[in-house]
């Protein structure tokens, strides 16, 4: 693998960009063609490399999915993390929403696993015809249980 140069500007390709990101080819070029990964230099044959500036905003990028943020509030974080770092009141903002709807989708699951439970304790082994799964999925069977998530 190539060193980076300490100038800042490196010659990685972009399957070294991937291994060192964590982040694949495919994913690489599409935050490219997103503007949310400037591909900053081109060799003469057209083949891209990276510095390190790329590698910690892919890292950046991958980071934040893990915790569930999406491309729109990423692009945002990114913005703000810029040069002239923005005040973490307004990062705070963007991560409290992101927290209140991780929280809500949580809550939602609970609502399901206990619903699909109840459902899968009532089934029986197979002996009679009426299957409860069944019965909660069958469109023309609403249950105010499902109806409540």
């Amino acid at each position: 693998m190539r060193a980076i140069t300490s100038s800042g500007v490196g010659n990685i390709s972009i399957g070294e960009l991937s291994e060192l990101s964590g982040v694949n080819i495919e994913t690489i070029r599409y935050y490219e063609r997103i503007k949310m990964l400037p591909a900053r230099f081109r060799t003469a044959s057209g083949r891209r490399v990276y510095g390190p500036a790329e590698r910690r905003t892919l890292v950046f990028i991958r980071r934040s999915r893990d915790l569930g943020f999406t491309l729109e509030e990423i692009r945002a974080l990114l913005a703000l993390g810029g040069p002239g770092r923005a005040p973490c009141a307004d990062v705070h903002k963007i991560a409290s929403a992101h927290l209140a709807n991780v929280r809500k989708k949580l809550s939602d699951l609970v609502k399901l696993e206990s619903i699909l439970a109840e459902t899968v304790a009532q089934c029986s082994d197979g002996a009679t015809p009426d299957c409860p799964v069944l019965d909660i999925l069958d469109a023309g069977r609403p249950t105010s249980q499902i109806s409540d998530v």
